[in-house]
């Protein structure tokens, strides 16, 4: 699978390498990772990867990508795909950055860049989720098109919606 390209950013597809090193929280040979990262729930992000590909095969290209700085490919988060879709063509995403990395827009351009990937693979819906008092991320969903659609005690649950393939409006 190819590197999804930003103007800023690299978002890299992760391999069960990667995720086995993410998991155990040590960079791999060469890989520089922001301070910060992984965080727990970029390790536990890995972990429902390696234990998808254990069980049901390799969800491709549906997986947890890296998030790096194009500049000089510093790994500063991540983002992905909770796996394959479902029978009516939705997926979750989620997505995460380090702490020193937020509110500089790369949450959007990586969110944007996961929405028109999985549109161009015919997703016919993207869910996601944040917690209710985490307004940068409810932004960053509102920005790139997702629409709330529930509210529960824990969570503001979002999602976008596409009637046909990319180019068929």
């Amino acid at each position: 699978m190819d590197d999804l390209v930003t103007p800023r950013l690299l978002l890299r597809p992760m391999t069960v390498a990667d995720a086995e090193q993410v998991a155990a929280g040590r960079p791999g040979e060469g890989v520089r990772w922001a301070p910060g990262y992984p965080w727990p729930g970029e390790m536990g992000a890995a972990k429902r990867f390696l234990d998808t590909c254990t069980e049901t095969g390799d969800p491709s290209p549906y997986v947890p990508y890296g998030i790096r700085l194009r500049e000089n490919g510093l790994v500063i988060g991540g983002a992905g795909f909770h796996g394959a879709p479902d029978e009516q063509g939705h997926v979750t995403i989620g997505y995460g950055l380090v702490p020193s990395m937020r509110g500089m827009g790369y949450a959007s351009e990586a969110l944007r860049a996961l929405l028109t990937f999985a549109r161009a693979q015919g997703v016919a819906c993207v869910h996601g989720d944040t917690d209710l008092d985490n307004i940068g991320s409810q932004r960053v969903m509102s920005a790139a098109g997702m629409r709330l659609v529930k509210e529960d005690a824990r969570l503001k649950h979002y999602r976008i919606d596409w009637d046909g393939p990319a180019g068929q409006e």
